[in-house]
């Protein structure tokens, strides 16, 4: 069984060409709800996102189109000890353990790599392991 058990999916990362024309079509054409705007117009955050559901929101992230135009996508994971994890050598470890901003707010993340080289951030939020040390899910995975 795998030590890492993930519990739902965090945000995606987009890169655009234009980030204004972007928060036009996820606001104002998909209807989704700007989160941080004002903050990235003041330069307080290096970029908006947009909310997709109460756990989960799309980073819109200035950029030159490439092969790609995702960054990384975040899966959220039942708390673990990181260290122990990244210790068995199973993760292509690419940064962290390190704090982050999130959908649900701050947390902590590792991003690793997968087989093909696509970045995956884990991320667990501290407010999911209760005194008893069993994680709560915050929201379901599947069907």
């Amino acid at each position: 069984m795998s030590a890492v058990r993930v519990t739902g999916f965090d945000h995606l990362v987009l890169t655009v060409a234009d980030v204004e024309r972007s928060l036009a079509f996820y606001c104002g054409t998909l209807g989704l709800e700007p989160v941080r705007v004002d903050q990235w117009r003041a330069g307080e955050a290096p970029f908006p996102s947009v909310r997709v559901s109460p756990g989960t929101i799309i980073d819109l992230v200035r950029g030159l189109r490439g092969g790609s135009n995702v960054d990384h996508f975040c899966l959220v994971v039942a708390p673990l000890d990181w260290a122990e994890m990244i210790a068995l050598g199973t993760l292509d470890v690419v940064e962290g353990p390190v704090g982050r901003f999130g959908a649900r707010g701050s947390a902590t993340s590792v991003y690793v790599r997968d087989p093909d080289g696509n970045v995956v951030e884990l991320r667990w939020y501290p407010q999911d392991e209760p005194a008893d040390g069993y994680p709560v899910d915050r929201e379901p995975v599947g069907p």
